[in-house]
């Protein structure tokens, strides 16, 4: 990348888009590339939470919207493909727009939407471990005090520390570990997904409200018909019931906001595919990206046809209206007073604790699995810019065994010191927000220790 001139010398090969060897390695298979971009639009992570707001859409027809959202997403795959093919350049996106655009308008689209959006994502991915793992985990163990923890603002941030923590090591162990990581969180979260459909396939909802109302009394001390009560209390927080197969063409359109949450990033690995084999045949990123958007699809349409079956389509809308309006707005308290998880509830239709936290762990791969596409795409946008020389050229630096781009990865973690700021030191969330930036620059330099071992010096 660091040679982008069009004049040649006679007798050399003509140098654009030509670069030096950056010392990366091809790590990956299509296969692993594919799993990538599948959790990149993440069913259980991103797709329950994104899908738990879509009660706001009154006679939103959710299947129609994400078929639709799919056909609309595949011109994207078939555009990052294409880009892929022509220029399999680590860095993705900075590769194609600073040479395209020019050095500083690449520079900066690139940088802001793989780098600096990270200060907004990891809280994103806290709160999502937070109340599809730990609290989930802790209310069906009865851990009431842990449930406590993790539901305060100081809960949150050891949240964001441990999502920090994890993906700055797994990202650290390498290309090749990491994609063993993710096949293994791939296969296992499968069977945790095959075991809570086959839960809601052969319940009725009848057998799902009886469930539903023993542990709501259970786990949460709630009395009464909680079913009933939490339908009640969704309407009562403005939810408008309708019928899951209404159709109407304009709510379908004001619902794809809330799928482009998770939909949209089948193309997240884009800045990884100088790392995979055979990337130059645009048939394989076109396949990697466009099966990892629609086996997602496929999924999503299977689990709400499911959750529509066994829970009820009043339910589901009505459980995220009284939690929100519950949570954010201080309505009244749901019967059920943690974030309406499907796989908690799932998991409810088998009378047994123990097999229902054994779901929520099994489920928690999910999230594992998926946790690395924080920083790991990012890195390579900034080792690509720092190969420029755009940012200083140690972020460019590899280690030699792993072959891990540390000064990156080092780098990838700096957003947070935007808390140090005096707005940030001015709000509510001050004092936090400066041990976030203490945490994260502290293990900035664990990840380096860890990863300089056997370093080696960039070409010049």
């Amino acid at each position: 990348m660091a040679d982008t001139t069009m004049g040649t010398a006679p007798g050399t090969r003509p140098a654009l888009f030509l670069r030096n060897a950056t010392g990366l390695v091809k790590a990956w298979s299509t296969f692993d590339a594919f799993i990538y971009s599948f959790w990149s639009i993440n069913l259980i992570t991103l797709g329950l939470y994104g899908m738990s707001y879509v009660y706001w859409v009154p006679d939103g027809q959710l299947l129609a919207a994400i078929v639709i959202f799919g056909v609309l997403t595949t011109f994207l795959v078939i555009t990052y493909a294409m880009l892929v093919s022509v220029m399999p350049r680590t860095g993705g996106d900075y590769a194609w727009q600073s040479r395209v655009l020019g050095g500083g308008l690449g520079f900066v689209l690139s940088i802001t939407g793989w780098w600096f959006t990270l200060f907004l994502w990891a809280p994103i991915y806290a709160n999502i471990l937070n109340v599809q793992f730990f609290l989930p985990l802790a209310y069906t163990l009865q851990w009431s005090g842990v449930a406590s923890f993790f539901t305060s603002q100081t809960g949150l941030f050891v949240s964001c520390l441990i999502v920090l923590a994890f993906v700055s090591v797994v990202v650290t162990l390498g290309m090749e570990t990491y994609a063993r990581i993710q096949k293994i969180c791939f296969w296992i979260g499968l069977v945790g997904l095959v075991v809570v459909c086959g839960l809601l396939l052969f319940a009725s909802q009848s057998d799902f409200q009886n469930a539903f109302n023993r542990e709501a009394a259970s786990l949460f001390g709630a009395s009464g018909n909680a079913y009933q009560s939490t339908i009640d209390l969704g309407t009562k927080a403005g939810y408008t019931q309708h019928d899951f197969g209404a159709f109407s063409l304009g709510p379908i359109f004001l619902l794809m906001p809330f799928l482009a949450f998770y939909l949209l990033w089948p193309n997240w690995g884009a800045t990884l595919y100088g790392e995979v084999r055979g990337a130059k045949d645009i048939r394989k990123p076109f396949w990697s990206m466009f099966w990892g958007l629609w086996v997602t699809i496929g999924m999503v349409a299977l689990v709400m046809i499911l959750i529509v079956k066994t829970m009820g389509w009043q339910f589901y809308n009505a459980a995220n209206a009284a939690y929100y309006n519950y949570a954010l707005y201080g309505g009244d308290a749901t019967p059920v007073t943690t974030w309406p998880y499907p796989v908690m509830f799932a998991g409810w239709l088998v009378n047994n604790h123990l097999f229902q936290a054994l779901l929520i762990i099994v489920m928690g791969l999910w999230f594992f699995g998926w946790a690395g596409t924080l920083f790991l795409s990012s890195t390579r946008v900034i080792f690509a810019a720092a190969f420029d020389r755009v940012l200083p050229s140690w972020a460019a630096n590899i280690s030699a065994k792993r072959r891990v781009p540390y000064g990156s990865l080092v780098t990838t973690l700096h957003p947070f010191r935007v808390t140090r700021s005096p707005a940030c030191r001015r709000s509510p969330w001050s004092r936090s927000s400066r041990r976030c930036s203490c945490c994260s620059c502290s293990m900035s330099g664990l990840s380096t220790a860890a990863t300089s071992t056997g370093r080696r010096s960039r070409r010049p």
